[in-house]
């Protein structure tokens, strides 16, 4: 963790001062907002700028693509060499303007940075509304054109104030092109449909509808939303407590804005291309056919000079100038003066484009698919009709060799150098950007490979075995071909393997050892067919593999071979991954030394570089799923009903298992040395050391590493025998340095799962401790201590602890040579023990998590991660939720459990259904997807297929040719599913994949016995299989007709798994500026945490999770620190950003809704508040139902609110749901529920029902005089309340006592009904969403803050005494922690 920021170059590496002064992005200058908003512009100092991979799509995807290239194949552009740290420092605060004045508008001003490149520029000017319809131009300064490629620093004269030029420059075909392109997407801008479709990188988001627009400008316009009068706080009936419905439609709500307002009918490219040879010499570059909304016909030729009507019609040519002949250098201004609508739409058109927030339009840097869609009329379109017939895969025409040598642009950008902060961004970010570009055209790759469209290299086979490349990418299909997997489990193994493989790969791209290489590797599932899509090795296709590959085995260990090269480069490798090197027999019986499993090939490309691929067996097999004869599992396994049989036999463990079981031992082994040191020692000078301490040592749960990792140091200097010197890291450096974590959503959430060695296990300063061990460690008794703690821990050495696993045990056909008995031995103990671990410390604490809500997954994506972060495979699944069954407190968990059966279900579904795809030929996708749609969820008893009548009846039936799919069999075998029987194969599936019993013969009994929805279901299963559905509401309990028919299958997607690279820097800031926060220093932490965003900013471009989970946190900060605005700002950002890279109905994007309600509120916009939650509430109704613990939360969040705006009734019954949710959650006598009875009471008391408001308050009262009893505050603010209540209750009866005797001359006292006022619903906002805020005077912040310091002084020094454990101020109470 970087906690000294001293070595970071001005800790803001070149941050542009311009961006954050200027929140980081608003609209600045007009138009400038898509560059702003992107990551700002800081290159550290480097030749190129973060801004490129940011810009959405406005046609400078070329120059961008371009640039890019260029500078990953030259690897270093020259950054780091000039760039010492006071440049850096230098650079920050040196932004300047510059005047631009360009053709038929008025001069303007630009802020710029040094570090800017004049593509940046260039860029800027064609986004902006007044001059984005130019491309094709150049910027001058006295006279001189820019070179794009320069940054603004390095060109003389330019200074502030400079006036540049924007000139005109001549067309050539492929600036035309470009231009073209350009201005379709200035064109299709608002129009969402590439956001449905999945293309480009375009994604959904539909905030701005709930947010009429940008919230920062609305809270302006709004006198502040006081008015309560105007709002309208009654939701939809479906979002209402109880209901039962659950549309759908609401969930892509219709946005008024897309109303797409027509420029243009058509404009494409015309049939009389290309010019002829005497018009090419005219300047004629090609021509164009438009149709205007007037409906006038029009030909233009784009020529040298710009563009011109001609007079060619459909039929004849004649490329002579129409009358009246405008040339125009821009295609707009042609248009606009040829057709008046043209000239007003457009000009509106831009208007929206550029007042949409930046975060709806840049590209994100993965696909995101919506699994719903409306129906999007078809329009003509040139540009993709072009894009689909050339093979333009990326740009490649534009770049210069055409297609792009993939493996070579992954390795070069790994080459890159990495000696301080600058150079290793410029690193990371290549390397993202090359990553993210081969994931989208390998995922485009395979599905080509698919749909048929490419052909295989080895045509001649049958189509299971065929393999193809495509664009410098290798595909080969998930089968077995040439039994290479029998002995393993066939298909089944061949289907498990690309993934292993890809965790291999991600494993050791994380390492990133210099020197050893990796393929690009992504494996995308997609119509039922599993893909493989790989970089190509230079060469290995001339040569055959048996002359190739230099280490490892390529027939599963029969023959094995060697090489000093690779164990040097592995042996780098061996401790973070935690693989020992072993010795195996080849087929001569010599023993041959690996530091890998068998199947891990090493290849020297012709390169000259280092390859290793096939790393299925990266980590040690799963003992749990792979029974072996004569070896007994552990009892804690056997209890479970280990080992099980599994489809094939490349089950292995997870990294985070690995991690986990790792540091488990560590702390046993700790434990074990110190108890038996501090025997000894006692035992020596009994009459000089009092025994106090020795009780203390065993909770060395929480040791503090720094003191023990100096005594292991110490105990390695009697080693002979280890290699090198291993000193134990901190558990938490090693989580994050190699465990990728699957999806790093969790990046807020890692920094609390990974483990936190508590400061204060240390006993006795580290220094004195080493002698002392030194001293005990010269006496043999004392190495006879370590040895035992070795011994019993199993690690490898017999002198310090360090525990690694030999993945080739058990694995068949290799064997080990007999000196090495006494080892293998061993290792498979250890390989008892890790599996035994994660049955018997994983799953429960894995229940014990989601018992306390410290884990609270909401849909089958959520629960899977929570497994994976704590090293659970998802075969576990029916363990957890047999672990689940019999835990006594099953009813707080009975989310969990319906969750897990509802993705036990859904993956049953999927793995059924990809055989059934399989079968299926592409003219009866939508009718079988739909017909196995109708199966498992429609409660029509006999559904039916509906074959696809012959649309197109051919005369002569062509058998031959029917089905080249690969798979083939009956083409209509798939008709023949019924309902019964896909639910028997389901149940089936369940108990031979999951060993779980489901009783279940049809989807109403599922429904039935586990409380399911079924648009639960539906989701799970289309997001799971890549299915896209109309948009509409499903009758599925109709008995009559099915709920779905072909007309409702729109599309159908890749899911495509792939290599995400990190942010290591960013990262670091990232958990340092946590870990400020959490030890209450909340300005330093958010200085840490915008430094964060910043780096993030420069790797990832500006959308991505990471980034996303750091605006979140921000917000948070800006809010705990009183900067209402700043946090509305940031959260904003992060709901975008959360819609667009993880999608619209994500758990976490519902989390985020939340946190924007909160801000509005407090920022007094009361309306927007109420919209966003109960948007936030009906996407967690459609995702998990409202059982579910964190409804409670929400609901509390509604009723508060709605107290607010004193709509008490309304209020009332989102509070009383939040009561009984929090009651069945968190049991009735939790603080929570506490609180929610007091939040039921306060409304009562409103409505002047002061008996009901007192029966809920003395509830509460109860719990906490129970819980925290009668002195603590909580308690008496409740009777205080309860004493106001009574007292107002009393003079209620009075009145009516009075009223009831005295009739209408009753003299009347006034009653106090109090409307809340809005600062007491805030501050019970705080409460229930986890901030507190501690009135503290200065004083007391300065005495809090110098405790906190003297604290971290004493710890350095390791003078902490033990006492400080009990008295430690409860920080993590007080100080707001994002949770």
């Amino acid at each position: 963790m970087v906690s000294k920021t001293e070595d970071i170059p001005a800790s803001v590496p070149g941050c542009n001062p311009v961006d954050v002064t200027n929140d980081r992005g608003g609209i600045r200058d007009g138009g400038r907002d898509a560059t702003a908003e992107a990551p700002p512009k800081e290159t550290c100092a480097c030749d190129h700028s973060a801004d490129m991979a940011v810009m959405n799509g406005d046609g400078v995807h070329e120059h961008t693509e371009e640039v890019e290239s260029q500078q990953d194949e030259n690897g270093e552009t020259d950054c780091g060499e000039d760039s010492n740290e006071q440049e850096v420092i230098v650079i920050q605060d040196t932004g300047f303007t510059v005047k631009i004045q360009a053709p038929g508008i008025e001069p303007f001003d630009l802020q710029v940075s040094p570090q800017e490149m004049v593509q940046e520029i260039n860029q800027v000017l064609m986004d902006r509304e007044d001059t984005c319809h130019r491309t094709c131009f150049s910027l001058q300064l006295d006279g001189n054109v820019l070179d794009n490629f320069a940054e603004l620093k390095s060109i003389e004269g330019l200074q502030e104030g400079s006036l540049l030029k924007v000139v005109e420059e001549p067309y050539t075909v492929r600036e035309a092109r470009i231009h073209v392109r350009h201005i379709r997407d200035l064109l299709k801008s608002l129009d969402p449909s590439d956001a449905y479709n999945g293309v480009d990188c375009n994604s959904l988001s539909f905030l701005s509808i709930f947010t009429d627009g940008d919230l920062g400008d609305s809270g302006k316009r709004k006198k502040k939303g006081t008015e309560l009068e105007q709002i309208d706080c009654t939701p939809p009936e479906h979002i209402l407590p109880g209901s039962k419905e659950r549309p759908v439609v609401p969930l892509q709500p219709h946005n008024k804005e897309w109303k797409p307002m027509q420029c243009l009918k058509v404009l494409t490219m015309s049939s009389w291309n290309p010019p002829p040879g005497n018009r090419k010499m005219h300047g004629d570059l090609m021509y164009l056919y438009m149709v205007t909304v007037e409906e006038r016909h029009v030909s233009v030729t784009a020529s040298t000079r710009g563009f011109y009507l001609n007079q060619s019609t459909t039929y004849t040519f004649n490329p002579k100038p129409a009358n009246p002949s405008f040339l125009s250098h821009s295609l707009v201004e042609l248009l606009s003066q040829i057709s008046p609508a043209f000239k007003k739409n457009f000009t509106a058109l831009q208007k929206k484009r550029v007042q949409r927030h930046p975060f709806e339009r840049i590209a994100t840097p993965f696909q995101v698919y919506s699994w719903t869609a409306p129906l999007v009329d078809h329009a003509m379109d040139c540009v993709r009709a072009e894009d689909a017939y050339t093979s333009r895969l990326g740009y490649e025409e534009h770049i210069p060799g055409q297609t792009r040598d993939w493996n070579e642009e992954l390795q070069t950008t790994r080459e890159l150098a990495r000696k301080n902060l600058p150079e290793r961004l410029l690193r990371e970010r290549a390397v993202f950007k090359v990553h993210s570009d081969f994931a989208a055209a390998a995922t485009r790759g395979a599905m080509a490979v698919i749909d048929g469209n490419v052909m295989a290299i080895n045509p001649g086979e049958e189509t299971r075995m065929q393999m193809f490349i495509w664009n410098n990418i290798f595909f080969s299909l998930g089968f077995d071909v040439r039994d290479h997997y029998r002995e393993l489990g066939g298909d089944a193994a061949a289907h498990a393997a690309p993934t292993n493989d890809l965790n291999g790969v991600r494993a050791y791209g994380a390492v990133d050892v210099e020197g050893l290489y990796t393929l690009g590797t992504v494996v995308v599932d997609y119509r039922g067919y599993r893909v493989t899509a790989q970089s190509i090795i230079p060469g290995i296709l001339e040569r055959e593999q048996e002359q190739s590959v230099i280490y490892g085995s390529i027939d599963f260990g029969k023959t094995v071979v060697s090489h000093t090269k690779y164990l040097e480069l592995l042996e780098k490798t061996s401790r973070p991954l935690k693989v020992q090197r072993h010795n195996v027999l080849n087929e001569k019986n010599e023993a041959v030394e690996l530091c890998s499993s068998v199947e891990c090939k090493g290849i020297i490309g012709n390169d000259g570089r280092h390859y290793i691929l096939d790393l299925l067996r990266t980590f040690p097999p799963d003992l749990n799923f792979l029974p072996v004869e004569g070896e007994e599992l552990p009892p804690e396994s056997q209890r479970q009903g280990f080992p099980r049989q599994h489809r094939h036999r490349l089950a292995c463990l997870r990294q985070e298992l690995i991690e986990a079981f790792v540091e488990h031992r560590y702390l046993l082994f700790m434990k074990m040395a110190a108890l038996q040191l501090m025997q000894q020692k006692a035992n020596k000078d009994a009459n000089k050391t009092p025994v106090t301490e020795a009780p203390a040592l065993p909770s060395t749960e929480s040791t503090e590493n720094s003191a023990e990792s100096s005594s292991e140091t110490s105990t390695e200097t009697l080693t002979e025998a280890t290699p090198v010197p291993k000193t134990p890291e901190t558990p938490a450096a090693e989580v994050s340095a190699d465990t990728p974590k699957e999806d790093q959503t969790a990046s807020d959430k890692t920094s609390e799962d990974s483990p936190k060695p508590v400061p204060n296990g240390t006993l006795e300063p580290a220094a004195k401790q080493n002698k002392e061990r030194e001293s005990l460690l010269e006496d043999p008794k004392s190495r006879e201590v370590v040895l035992n703690a070795c011994k019993a821990v199993g690690s490898i050495s017999n002198t310090s602890f360090d525990i690694r696993f030999n993945p080739d045990i058990f694995s068949p056909g290799v064997r080990f040579p007999e000196e090495s008995a006494d080892d293998i031995q061993k290792q498979k103990q250890l390989l008892k023990d890790a599996a035994a671990f994660l049955v018997s410390c994983q799953i429960p604490s894995l229940v014990k998590d989601c018992l306390d809500h410290s884990a609270l997954p909401m849909d089958g994506a959520t629960l899977t991660e929570a497994l994976h972060q704590r090293g659970i495979n998802v075969r576990y699944l029916g363990t957890v939720l047999e672990f689940v069954d019999k835990t006594p407190a099953k009813a707080q968990l009975e989310h969990i459990y319906r969750i897990g059966i509802s993705e036990l279900i859904t993956r049953c579904a999927k793995h059924i259904f990809k055989t059934y795809l399989q079968g299926v030929e592409l003219s009866a996708l939508s009718a079988a997807v739909s017909h196995f749609l109708n199966c498992f969820l429609s409660s029509f008893p006999d559904a039916v297929a509906h074959l696809p009548p012959d649309e197109l009846v051919s005369r002569r039936k062509n058998r031959k040719r029917r089905n080249r799919v690969p798979g083939g069999g009956d083409n209509t075998a798939w008709a023949s599913l019924t309902p019964s029987e896909l639910w028997k194969n389901i149940a089936s599936e369940a108990q031979s994949y999951y060993h779980f019993t489901l009783q279940c013969e049809s989807v109403d009994q599922v429904v039935e016995k586990y409380g399911f929805q079924k648009t639960t279901l539906l989701r799970e299963i289309s997001v799971k299989t890549g299915i896209q559905i109309l948009i509409k509401e499903y009758n599925f309990d109709s008995r009559h007709k099915p709920a779905f028919t072909e007309e409702d299958i729109l599309n159908i997607f890749p899911v495509v798994k792939h290599v995400n690279p990190k942010a290591s820097d960013a990262f670091h800031f990232f958990q340092s500026g946590q870990a400020k926060v959490q030890q209450g220093f909340l300005k330093e932490g958010c200085e840490l945490i915008t430094e964060a965003l910043n780096l993030f900013n420069n790797v990832y471009g500006a959308m991505h999770v990471e980034i996303c989970a750091c605006l979140r946190l921000l917000a948070r900060l800006n809010y705990i620190m009183g900067d209402h605005p700043e946090a509305l700002s940031n959260q904003q950002k992060a709901v975008l950003m959360s819609e667009r890279v993880l999608g619209i109905e994500h758990p976490n994007t519902i989390q985020e809704y939340m946190h924007l309600a909160l801000y509005c509120f407090a920022n007094g916009q009361l309306s927007t508040a109420l919209k966003l939650l109960y948007r936030a509430r009906y996407l967690m109704l459609l995702v998990c139902g409202e059982d579910h613990p964190e409804m409670a939360l929400l609901d509390s969040n509604i009723g508060l609110v709605l107290h607010g705006v004193m709509e008490y009734d309304l209020s009332l019954r989102f509070l009383e749901n939040a009561l009984s949710i929090n009651t069945k959650y968190h049991g009735p006598r939790s603080l929570k529920v506490a609180l929610s009875y007091h939040l039921v009471a306060r409304v009562y008391e409103s409505k002047a029902e002061f008996r009901s408001a007192l029966q809920h308050e003395k509830e509460g009262y109860t719990i906490y005089k129970n819980q925290v009893g009668e002195a603590h505050e909580k308690t008496r603010e409740s009777s205080e309340y309860l004493k106001y209540l009574t007292q107002q209750a009393v003079a209620l009866q009075r009145t009516m006592n009075e009223i009831y005797k005295n009739g209408s001359n009753a003299s009347i006292m006034p009653l106090k009904f109090t409307a809340p006022s809005m600062a007491s619903v805030l501050e019970q906002l705080n409460i229930i969403n986890g901030i507190i805020f501690i009135p503290l005077s200065q004083k007391d912040l300065e005495n809090l803050k110098a405790e906190v310091q003297r604290r971290q002084q004493l710890q350095e020094s390791g003078k902490i005494e033990e006492q400080t454990t009990d008295s430690q101020l409860e920080l993590d109470d007080k100080i707001p922690v994002d949770d």
